[in-house]
């Protein structure tokens, strides 16, 4: 940000004298990174998809244990469902509220629940088309038929695209600390109810434990959160913002940018939710998309890491253009610091990983597990060329580039699918994701070789 006293606006800080102790060196790094919002806030949001990893594992090992192999995907499949539409949409929106919070200054409430209502209406309407068109999707969605079900169900994709959109709020607010205390506490809340439920509602599908489990949880999570964005990091952002700011960004801008993310944050996001409803479709067995749906969450939640240091970059690049270039080589060196030993142990250890839900599930998802490690690699670039583009409101850039990415994406899974089963999903992700990451590199070094005072 514009002011940051000279330590901030390096990688590290300058070293004299006799170096120090490997462990004081990292430990000093850790406080340096401290102090610099992008570091901050991308790590706060690594953190928390960590945290979200784990108490995942954990409540997905619980499911299994505790629930027959049917109701376990019954509920996988419900969950699944779900996501589709609220994620699908509400990620879609993370751009634009990455974009322009910091900048929004007095209108910043506003444009968050904006946000909200356009998402949530989307996102609503998408499931309804979706509940209209069941016959098309198989007898595995049999049981949203009827009224009671839809309506449960509309209303649990729009308390999830809240939910979803509650993240990037935090940290456009940079207030993403908070994102991993409320992760957490989530976690925790949603494992004690899987158990709880166990014995009352041991049933798959929509009414069962696992699916209720999820997402009363969640819609008790919007209510402490929401009391801390409009109560206290609003007024907070305002004042610090204020003489910076003072203007918010008008309709006509917004629009511009969300006509070109928009379009290509969606399709992107049909690679994550899409594709395991498809693939569900294509199994008709609960039991063995519980398998795959484990795998798939498991693999997407490291190409999240990335994802994560690209909105911070967002964040920051919208409030000092002038020093994106170093901002976008920070973040490079962060996210392929962090990510590069996490892909290396994955890809050495996913049959161990994979055993904590049995032998079946080791055996028969660890080459979609490797596949989709690997594949992180070259989406951290396209992630962070991304970021960059969001942060210089290229819209027509971003979307040429995720659209791209979502048709080499879909066509490779369909035409892999038919030979290689779920294992042709990591290979589809994987040759899109490396073909993309290549085509953005050279934009990327563009970007990374101008000066510090170059807008």
């Amino acid at each position: 940000m514009a002011g940051n006293p000279p330590e901030m606006a390096s990688d590290a800080p300058q070293q004299t004298g006799p170096a120090p102790k490997a462990g004081l060196g990292l430990v000093r790094r850790l406080r340096t990174d401290l102090r610099n919002p992008l570091f901050l806030q991308g790590y706060a949001l690594m953190a928390n998809t960590a945290a979200t990893a784990v108490l995942g594992l954990g409540y997905w090992f619980l499911a299994v244990r505790l629930y027959s192999p049917a109701a376990f995907g019954e509920g996988q499949l419900m969950i699944t469902a779900m996501r589709l539409f609220s994620s699908l949409v509400g990620l879609a929106f993370v751009g634009v509220m990455a974009r322009f919070i910091p900048i929004s200054g007095r209108g910043t409430a506003k444009l968050i629940l904006r946000g909200y209502g356009v998402a949530g209406v989307t996102a609503v309407l998408a499931a309804l088309v979706f509940l209209l068109t069941l016959p098309l999707w198989g007898p595995a969605y049999a049981e949203l038929d009827g009224l009671l079900p839809a309506l449960f169900f509309l209303a649990s994709v729009l308390v999830w695209t809240i939910f979803t959109l509650q993240d990037v709020v935090l940290a456009g607010l940079r207030q993403a600390v908070w994102v991993p205390v409320n992760s957490t506490l989530f976690g925790v809340l949603k494992m004690g109810l899987l158990v709880a439920l166990a014995f009352a509602l041991p049933q798959g599908g929509l009414f069962g434990g696992i699916f209720v489990s999820w997402i009363v949880p969640t819609a008790a999570a919007l209510i402490p959160i929401s009391w801390l964005i409009f109560r206290r990091a609003i007024p907070q952002h305002v004042t610090r913002t204020a003489a910076q700011h003072t203007v918010p960004p008008g309709l006509r801008e917004i629009g511009r940018f969300v006509a070109g993310d928009f379009s290509g944050t969606l399709s992107t996001l049909l690679v994550l939710y899409l594709v395991p409803v498809m693939v569900g479709a294509w199994l008709n067995d609960p039991a063995q998309f519980g398998y795959f749906s484990v795998t798939h969450t498991l693999g997407c939640m490291m190409g999240l890491l990335a994802a994560n240091m690209a909105v911070s970059l967002t964040v920051e690049g919208s409030l000092d253009s002038a020093r994106l270039a170093q901002t976008t080589r920070n973040a490079l060196r962060r996210t392929f610091l962090i990510v590069g030993p996490i892909v290396a142990v994955v890809i050495a250890a996913a049959p161990l990983i994979l055993l904590v839900f049995g032998s079946e599930l080791s055996e028969a998802g660890t080459p979609l597990l490797r596949l989709m490690a690997l594949g992180v690699l070259p989406m951290a670039l396209v992630e962070i060329r991304l970021g960059t583009l969001r942060a210089r409101s290229e819209a027509r850039k971003l979307a040429m580039i995720q659209i791209g990415m979502t048709v080499l994406v879909f066509g490779s899974v369909i035409a892999l699918f038919p030979g290689f089963g779920v294992t042709g999903v990591g290979y589809g992700l994987l040759i899109s994701q490396t073909v993309t990451g290549l085509c953005v590199l050279p934009g990327l070094r563009r970007i990374v070789a101008l000066s510090r005072t170059e807008s």
